[in-house]
C-alpha cells in the first residue's frame, strides 16, 4: 500500500528527529503493510522551512540506510506545503517546491482554523499550469468541519483532498472519524496518508484505518483509495467521481 503524506524524513520539522527514528518508522511502516511511503516535511510553515534540495538530500540518505538494512520500503519526495499567495508562481521555477513523486500533485496545508481567502483562486491557477493540488487533512480543519460546503466547492472546482489515518481510525473521537468516513463516501476526499510524525504520540494506525473503511464502507471503496494513490506514484491521471454534498441531516454542525 501507498502512504502519500508522511514526517519520515529526520530532522527537518516535527517529524523523525534523528536518521534511527526514520528507520524505526520505516518498520513500522512496512509491518502495516505500506511498501511505498512519501515524505513530506513542512515547508512554507511558520515554524519550518524545507526547500527541495534539502528535502531530496534526506530521502536518498533514508533510502540508502533502508537497503543495506533490507527494509522492504521505497521513500518518495514531496513536501506538506503551507498554503501562500505566490505557490503557483513559486512551483514554477522548479527551485525550492516539492511535487508528491514527481507528479502534478502537490500537498497543500490550510491553517487549522480557516480557509485562506485567496484558495479559490490559487487553486485556479495552479489547474491552469497543469497541477492538482491535495487538500491534506481536511477533516481538522475547523472551517470545513462548521461547513464542509466549503471543501465540496473547492473538490468541485478540481481539487483533491487527503484524510489522516488516525482521523479514520478514531483517535480523534467520534465526529472527526464520522466526518472522515462521510468525506470519502461523498467522493470529497480521495487519498488516506498517515501523517505519522513518530512511533508514540502520532503514529500511523494504517491497519486501523484501512479496516474501518472496509467495515463500514465496503471493500469497494478501499480498492478505490488504493487504485488512485497508485495512480498518483506511477504518474497516471488520478480518476475520480463527481462529488456530493453531504447532507445535513446526517452530518453533525459544530457550533
Amino acid at each position: 500500500m501507498i502512504d502519500i503524506h508522511s514526517h519520515i524524513t529526520f530532522g527537518l520539522d516535527d517529524g523523525a528527529q534523528s536518521l534511527e527514528e526514520s528507520i524505526d518508522m520505516a518498520k513500522q511502516a512496512v509491518s502495516e503493510g505500506i511498501s511505498t511511503i512519501i515524505a513530506t516535511p513542512h515547508h512554507r510553515h511558520p515554524s519550518y522551512n524545507n526547500p527541495k534540495l534539502i528535502v531530496n538530500n534526506k530521502i536518498s540518505l533514508i533510502n540508502e540506510k533502508l537497503q543495506e538494512a533490507q527494509i522492504p520500503l521505497k521513500v518518495m519526495s514531496g513536501q506538506e506545503i503551507r498554503l501562500f499567495g505566490e505557490l503557483a508562481i513559486v512551483l514554477e521555477s522548479c527551485n525550492e517546491l516539492l511535487t508528491l513523486a514527481e507528479s502534478k500533485m502537490i500537498l497543500v496545508e490550510f491553517p487549522s482554523y480557516n480557509i485562506p481567502q485567496y484558495t479559490e483562486k490559487l487553486f485556479y491557477d495552479l489547474l491552469v499550469k497543469g497541477f492538482s493540488p491535495i487538500i491534506a487533512h481536511p477533516e481538522l480543519n475547523d472551517e470545513i468541519v462548521k461547513n464542509p460546503e466549503k471543501l465540496y466547492q473547492l473538490i468541485k472546482n478540481g481539487a483533491f483532498s487527503q484524510v489522516t489515518a488516525a482521523s479514520v481510525a478514531g483517535v480523534y473521537g467520534k465526529k472527526i472519524q464520522h466526518l472522515s468516513l462521510q468525506l470519502i463516501e461523498y467522493q470529497l476526499t480521495h487519498f488516506i496518508g498517515s501523517d505519522a510524525h513518530n512511533l508514540k504520540s502520532r503514529g500511523f494506525k494504517w491497519e486501523k484505518a484501512w479496516s474501518t473503511v472496509d467495515k463500514k464502507l465496503g471493500k469497494d471503496f478501499v480498492d478505490k483509495l488504493n487504485n488512485q494513490a497508485k495512480a498518483l506514484i506511477s504518474l497516471y491521471e488520478v480518476k475520480k467521481q463527481i462529488p456530493e454534498q453531504i447532507p445535513k441531516k446526517g452530518f453533525y454542525w459544530k457550533t
